[in-house]
């Protein structure tokens, strides 16, 4: 009964009395990115733009972005909670509210955002909620966390587009949580391009099988 309880508690948002406290100063991680060597904190380069995406465990969805014709640089953190600087087995209590995320930089002249929508909505199931496969908890939930009203309309233009060819197929009802981007909180230095470390490493990305009409080519 306790293991069900604990489970269940996981799938739900802490309240304020529940969240953990979490820490004033940030955590340690790398300074610069294991593949390409390029600083992991710098702003955006200018011409460049950043989104940051929850797709599950972000081990794997961080490889999807970083081996991106276009993407600078990427980076694995904790988004969307109410813990300040926590630590990865705070989040993984489910008691921060955070949820796993990949802080993606690109060149929008060599990948478009309709790509790395597209990219996104293939390649998780948005459906489940706080879960993503045998992934449980509130860490890793669907999100979509936008630094611009452009990139907000094109996200939720997108949602609606592939909730439509879902309902077609007689899937699930999207359940992706699009936001203005919280405070981004890098994750720990062995987590940072952590299959790139570990090739054999695990890696739970997989989509429904349903492509999505976003960024298909103009006739």
């Amino acid at each position: 009964m306790f293991l069900i309880d604990r489970l269940t508690s996981k799938m739900k948002m802490p309240t304020a009395d529940t969240t953990l406290p979490g820490r004033s100063e940030a955590l340690p991680t790398a300074k610069t990115h294991f593949v390409n060597g390029r600083d992991i904190k710098a702003d955006a380069p200018d011409g460049m733009e950043e989104v940051f995406v929850g797709m599950g465990c972000f081990w794997g969805v961080e490889r999807l972005f970083w081996e991106q014709q276009g993407v600078w640089v990427t980076a694995v953190g904790y988004q969307a909670g109410s813990t300040p600087n926590p630590t990865y087995n705070e989040v993984c209590t489910g008691l921060t509210g955070h949820n796993e995320t990949v802080r993606i930089v690109y060149d929008p002249a060599e990948i478009s955002f309709d790509k790395i929508l597209t990219l996104f909505w293939e390649t998780h199931d948005p459906t489940q909620g706080m879960r993503q496969g045998n992934d449980t908890g509130t860490q890793y939930r669907s999100g979509i966390y936008v630094v611009s009203e452009a990139q907000k309309q094109a996200a939720e233009a997108s949602r609606d587009a592939y909730a439509k060819e879902l309902r077609e197929r007689g899937l699930g009802s999207i359940t992706t949580e699009i936001l203005d981007a919280p405070q981004f909180y890098y994750a720990e230095e062995y987590h940072q391009q952590y299959l790139a470390k570990n090739p054999g490493g695990y890696c739970n990305l997989g989509g429904v099988g349903v492509a999505c009409p976003v960024a298909q080519p103009a006739e």
